[in-house]
């Protein structure tokens, strides 16, 4: 994997700043700092103050003013940063400005969500994903990676230099080679989602109804697939604890079977070739029958993480599947008047709590309603000769009762619709 630049072995003082151009933003900026705070301190960086920089327009060098950017340079030195993080999104000429100007390593909020993402990555699909992501970032930042680049390659051997030319100068062997990487792990990439299709392919032969938990990262989306699956997915209080998608299957009180399916949180200002490179991740949502919208109840940014999480699905396209909004962890939230307003505002969602089991009845009973039109009861008689359809039947339909009468054998069951369309012939009159 190549890197941008030479960074410090370990960022132990980091400065996070971010350049605000209208007054109008300084609430939403000020919100997203504290987010930055939050990704900053998963990769275990020391944070040693959070700025906020205030610019009456945007300048192309450093976004912020000359005058500033000095300010902001001079204070990072004075108290020994290693290192100035941006919640802004820096071009590659002004990240090098940036880095020219404090002498220090300067990094922006796209590369710390990727740092975080490859620590976290597990599957190979994801390492994949990542890798993909980190070098199409990394790319038009290589003019700064080695000493040499406009050290020019000679031609052959033999010959003179005139009739070799200039020769390709070495940034230009780089960038070729790195796209020859790229272009690699694409491929490496298109072969691992081929596996999947195949895998995806085998359930859907079954016709098994599919939910995709989605959310704002750190809801609880794991510790929600953990409680109703009896699942072991890493649970830990941090952005991102998991990037891996994991699907279990669970019976719900109808008999139906349902694949639920954890997927990577979202957080706002999610850097638009995560969102590309994390498509065979996330597609899961776009596939799924239905959404399982988890928020956490006791944030106070729970109306932003809300609309954050319900623009990604837009920008996914997923926009029109049927949605069950979920608030967890009301079993932490002391103020009953919040639960209240919460109550007011969403008057659709459903509360629990993953840790104490509070509401999950609920929310079971609302699954089975989202899938009600895909089952149905019915009751058949089959020749006892035809043995392979009671065992199509313990396979693909929740069977409730059997009983025998003379050669036929009589068979209760909750049967998905086709299913149901296979077996017509055999089904019983209903009284």
């Amino acid at each position: 994997m190549f890197e941008v630049r030479e960074k410090p072995d370990m960022v132990e003082r980091a400065l996070l700043v971010n350049v605000c151009c209208h007054r109008r933003d300084e609430p939403e900026a000020e919100l997203l700092l504290l987010e930055l705070e939050e990704l900053v301190k998963t990769l275990g960086i020391g944070i040693v103050e959070s700025q906020l920089v205030r610019s009456r327009s945007e300048h192309k060098q450093f976004i912020c003013g000359t005058g500033k950017a000095q300010e902001v340079c001079d204070y990072a030195k004075a108290m020994e940063c290693d290192c100035i993080i941006f919640d802004n999104m820096l071009s590659p000429s002004q990240q090098r400005s940036w880095e020219t100007l404090a002498g220090i390593t300067v990094i922006d909020r796209e590369e710390v969500i990727l740092d975080i993402f490859a620590k976290r990555a597990q599957t190979k699909e994801a390492s994949l994903q990542v890798q993909l992501a980190q070098m199409q970032y990394a790319l038009p930042r290589m003019k700064k990676m080695w000493g040499h680049l406009d050290r020019e390659g000679g031609g052959g051997s033999g010959g003179s230099a005139a009739s070799r030319g200039m020769g390709e100068k070495q940034i230009e062997v780089d960038r070729r080679l790195a796209r020859k990487r790229i272009d690699k792990v694409k491929a490496d990439l298109a072969l691992v989602r081929k596996q999947r299709r195949t895998q995806r392919k085998e359930r859907e032969r079954f016709d098994t109804p599919h939910a995709a938990i989605v959310g704002y990262t750190n809801a609880g989306k794991s510790t929600l697939l953990n409680h109703l699956t009896g699942a072991e997915v890493l649970v830990a209080d941090m952005l991102f604890a998991t990037l891996d998608t994991t699907t279990r299957k669970i019976e719900l009180p109808d008999g139906q079977p349902l694949l639920l399916t954890d997927t990577v949180g979202f957080v706002r200002n999610l850097p638009h070739r995560l969102v590309e490179a994390f498509k065979a991740t996330l597609e899961e949502a776009l596939l799924a029958d239905f959404l399982i919208h988890v928020l956490d109840a006791t944030s106070p940014e729970i109306d932003r993480f809300h609309d954050t999480t319900l623009e990604v699905l837009k920008e996914l396209g997923a926009e029109e599947k049927q949605l069950v909004t979920v608030f967890n962890k009301v079993d932490l939230v002391e103020d009953p008047v919040v639960l209240e307003g919460l109550r007011a505002r969403y008057s659709e969602a459903l509360y629990l709590s993953s840790v104490t089991g509070e509401g999950m009845d609920t929310l079971f009973q609302r699954c089975s309603e989202m899938l009600a039109d895909r089952i149905s009861r019915h009751s058949y008689r089959l020749p006892q000769s035809r043995g392979e359809l009671l065992n199509l039947l313990y396979q693909e339909a929740k069977v409730i009762s059997t009983d025998y009468d003379g050669n036929d054998i009589l068979v209760t069951a909750v049967v998905p619709r086709d299913l149901h369309g296979r077996l017509e012939e055999f089904c019983e009159v209903e009284a």
